[in-house]
Order: structure tokens, then sequence, then C-alpha cells
């Protein structure tokens, strides 16, 4: 299953541009990875992942560039891959929390 088929982007009351449900995403469901290329420094859509015993960042260019943040988050990273940490109902913004 594709990215587009899973999330879109749409005007968000928290900032900006968000990104939200396409359809019910259950929890610990795998919603997309974040692409782009590596990135040196911190900029708009710019990732950081702590990784082994470093930071690593890429500069998104898919839709999960559009992510914002909440305290009460209902998505997170594995490195790279966004996965549901609670059950996200259709047309509910996905959340990461930046600090976590």
């Amino acid at each position: 299953m594709k990215l587009k088929d899973r999330v879109y982007v749409e005007e968000s009351t928290i900032h900006g541009k968000g990104l939200f449900a396409r359809r019910e995403i259950k929890k610990g469901e795998f919603i997309g990875t974040f692409n782009g290329p590596s990135a040196k420094r911190d900029g708009s859509h710019v990732l950081w992942i702590y990784h082994g015993d470093e930071y690593e960042g890429r500069r998104g260019k898919n839709a999960l560039r559009y992510l914002n943040h909440s305290k009460r988050a209902n998505a997170e990273f594995e490195y790279f891959d966004l996965y549901a940490v609670k059950r996200i109902r259709i047309d509910c913004e996905i959340f990461i929390d930046y600090e976590g």
C-alpha cells in the first residue's frame, strides 16, 4: 500500500499544513517512511533521528514532512519509519512529539 493510500495533507488547526489519516490506522501499524536526502544542518522539513551514537538528518520530500507536534502524539518514528502508537481514526491529524 502506498503512502497516499494511508494519509493526505490538509490545512491544520495546529500549524500550517498537517498530515491526516485517509483511513483508520491501527495501533502499531506502519504509516510510511520519511524520505529525502541527507541533511547536514537544520531547516524546514528536516527530521533528526538519534541513531547509534549520533544524529542523522533527512530533508523531507514526501507527505510526512507535514507532521505537526503534540505532547499527545499518536505516532512515532523508529529510525525513519513512522508507526501509529494508538488507533488513528479517519480524517484525524497525525502528530509526533518533536521533543520525545
